[in-house]
């Protein structure tokens, strides 16, 4: 087995919102698929060399939370980055850049929806 996650869905209230929010701390953009149900957004991942990718999802049964699994997303080539980004687009850091050891650096966020995700970077 090469991942332990195929994908996720991160839940949010505003779909507008959180997209901008994702797009501004990936600096990229979150591409919208259609959906007759939800309103669903593809977070960047480059799925066609083995990667894997997630979305933002708003529609019935997603319900941003504070607790449960805790996601970890890229924080690129070094967390200070994207942890950087945070604040700025409306998130709020509730662990910053923290050091792992010889596996590299977590910061622990919440999101403008809510939820409580997690950030690693080798550096």
């Amino acid at each position: 087995m090469k991942n332990s996650i195929n994908w996720f869905e991160i839940p949010v209230k505003d779909f507008n919102r959180a997209k901008a929010f994702y797009e501004t701390l990936f600096g990229e953009e979150v591409s919208v698929m259609p959906s007759p149900a939800f309103k669903y957004g593809i977070l960047p991942c480059d799925m066609q060399n083995g990667g894997v990718g997630g979305a933002i999802v708003e529609g019935e049964g997603y319900e941003p939370a504070t607790n449960g699994v805790m996601v970890y997303l890229n924080g690129g080539d070094d967390l200070s980055i994207p942890l950087s980004k945070i604040e700025k687009a409306g998130g709020k850091i509730n662990m910053p850049k923290t050091s792992i050891g010889e596996n590299g650096f977590m910061a622990h966020f919440t999101d403008t929806e809510g939820n409580k995700l997690a950030l690693h970077s080798r550096k």
